[in-house]
């Protein structure tokens, strides 16, 4: 059974009676046995969990501490082009957005790398937006060997690819694929994405699948929060990844966790998710999934990282740049979303350290991987 088969047996009627039908039991009962269970996770995603927000981020603390220690890993994302051929009406890429378009060549992508390399990084998030002619997969194969020169770890995050597209790219370098949904619910997903392969919700639904059989060792899930319920579409996400790890058990798994952000054309969120709110589904997915890799992006405000840093979350960024190029010419304004830390990546660090955390800037060498 595919995830999407799977899905269809799931009521997303029944799923949201349940989120916010839970009671204070029923929260009580899945703080006792939080891990792997998705009734749990369903309860501590309910508005009935917000009371307990303080005992789950406690122990959220303390679960990524026993597993991940004090340490945190840097990364950077690295846009390689701006060109779209989808209208997203929540994203600054949009075919119909009136902004200059760019795609990088070696000579760019070069100078972008030296800066990157000059902040201390050593892994590394290629983004494009998803143009298959221009900025397809023969382009990739052509960035990802001049990339892994220089940086140790290389994920990459751009349009849903074939099997032996990911199993080509794994071939020469590449560690990760970040692969977001956006949302589960196929009617929201039809409202937002109007033209183009993104149009196609199942093609994508069905991508981890198809990278997990590639071989490639990390997969990275995630939700746009705030284009549907995210209480609905975080518990959906919990279901998605159970169903991951439990199919293809060899891959390695990540979640990232990004609210709506303005951008040109942008929209309103149809279900706004609070700080607080934010801080319940860091916890909720912790309890859920000792292992589990969470990311925190610089859409979120400086303080507010600050202290989301050691509830739960193992790798971030600093210092990023959402448009091609702009690590050389940061005024350029080509970017996908407006960037709200935008401290440098020594700023983020004295940050961390302050609050006895360790920031990781390299913890990656292919000689580790067993030939």
């Amino acid at each position: 059974m595919s995830f999407q088969s799977y899905l269809q047996t799931l009521s997303r009627e029944k799923l949201k009676l349940a989120l916010y039908s839970t009671t204070e039991k029923d929260v009580e009962r899945a703080l006792n046995s939080p891990c792997g269970d998705l009734n749990s996770l369903l309860a501590l995603l309910s508005p009935a969990a917000e009371p307990y927000i303080e005992q789950m981020a406690q122990r959220s603390s303390q679960l990524t501490r026993q597993r991940f220690g004090a340490n945190i890993g840097m990364y950077l994302p690295l846009y390689l082009s701006n060109l779209c051929a989808n209208e997203c009406d929540y994203c600054g890429f949009s075919m119909s957005n009136r902004l200059k378009r760019k795609t990088l060549d070696s000579v760019e992508l070069d100078a972008e790398m030296k800066v990157v390399k000059s902040l201390g990084y050593d892994s590394i998030l290629l983004v494009s937006g998803e143009h298959e002619t221009k900025v397809g997969i023969d382009y990739f194969k052509r960035v990802l060997p001049q990339v892994k020169k220089q940086f140790s770890y290389v994920a990459m995050e751009v349009q849903p690819l074939e099997e032996q597209d990911y199993r080509d790219l794994a071939g020469i370098g590449l560690d990760a694929v970040m692969i977001y949904q956006e949302t589960y619910n196929p009617q929201t997903y039809a409202q937002h994405h109007t033209r183009g392969k993104k149009s196609d919700y199942s093609y994508r639904l069905e991508t981890p699948e198809r990278v997990a059989k590639a071989g490639v060792d990390k997969i990275g899930l995630g939700v746009l929060l705030g284009l549907d319920d995210w209480r609905l579409d975080a518990l959906l996400l919990g279901h998605h990844l159970d169903y991951l790890e439990k199919k293809y058990w060899r891959t390695r798994y990540s979640v990232s966790l990004p609210r709506l952000r303005p951008c040109t054309g942008g929209i309103t969120p149809k279900v706004e998710l609070t700080d607080k709110g934010l801080v319940q589904l860091i916890c909720a997915f912790r309890l859920f999934n000792q292992q589990l890799d969470i990311s925190l992006s610089t859409r979120e405000s400086p303080a507010l990282r600050d202290n989301l840093f050691a509830l739960g979350i193992t790798h971030i960024s600093a210092g990023s740049s959402t448009q091609p190029g702009g690590y050389v010419n940061p005024d350029s304004q080509l970017d996908q979303f407006e960037i709200s830390d935008e401290r440098t990546p020594a700023q983020v660090s004295d940050a961390m350290r302050r609050k006895g955390l360790n920031p990781v800037w390299k913890d990656w060498e292919a000689a580790w991987i067993a030939q």
